[in-house]
């Protein structure tokens, strides 16, 4: 069998992965498939958001966590990527090892997929903020922006040339957008 090559009796047996889903109103819905451009960012922000958060004893990034933000209602929603603050869930409180997590992130991150409706994510935006999401980030890696809400009316759009900050949530954060959107520098290097 040629390198790169697998077998149909080998593609058979490999376990089918379970597709993300959030809950809305008691309902599960399937999400649409992240692109693997999209995936990368998300992995490349958590990279770098993660430790940080940690180092500064912020508090805990989490990607793809199902969060309860209305047991009443049921509904479940699945940033690509969370920060929840010490101030809402303790660093020595031990984080559920099974279900979802019952805590309303500070920041919900969504990284807009080719397969996303625009709509939807505006939607999600909105809900965030009813249920106590401090500030949500939507990137856009086609167009090489985030749109930083502080409310639902309320958004800064930054370009690859700026600087996505942390502001009052994770004060001293800071990572050129440039270095988010792009694997080399213009030398050929890698982008620290």
């Amino acid at each position: 069998m040629a390198s790169g090559t697998t077998s149909k009796s080998v593609l058979a047996t490999w376990p089918a992965e379970e597709a993300l889903y959030e809950v809305v109103n008691g309902q599960r819905l399937e999400l649409p498939p992240m692109s693997v451009y999209s995936t990368w960012i998300t992995s490349r922000l958590s990279y770098r958001l993660g430790p940080f958060a940690e180092q500064q004893r912020l508090g805990t990034v989490v990607t793809e966590n199902l969060f309860i933000l209305d047991a009443e209602s049921d509904l479940r929603r699945r940033p690509d990527l969370a920060y929840v603050s010490a101030e809402r869930w303790p660093l020595d409180r031990e984080i559920p090892r099974e279900g979802d997590w019952e805590v309303i992130p500070d920041l919900a991150v969504e990284v807009i997929s080719p397969s996303e409706l625009f709509e939807d994510t505006i939607g999600k935006v909105a809900e965030y903020f009813r249920f106590g999401v401090r500030q949500v980030w939507l990137v856009l890696p086609r167009e090489e922006q985030v749109y930083i809400y502080d409310s639902p009316t309320s958004v800064r759009i930054l370009g690859s040339s700026q600087e996505l900050d942390g502001g009052n949530l994770l004060p001293g954060f800071r990572l050129p957008l440039a270095h988010l959107f792009q694997r080399e520098a213009g030398n050929g290097a890698p982008i620290p």
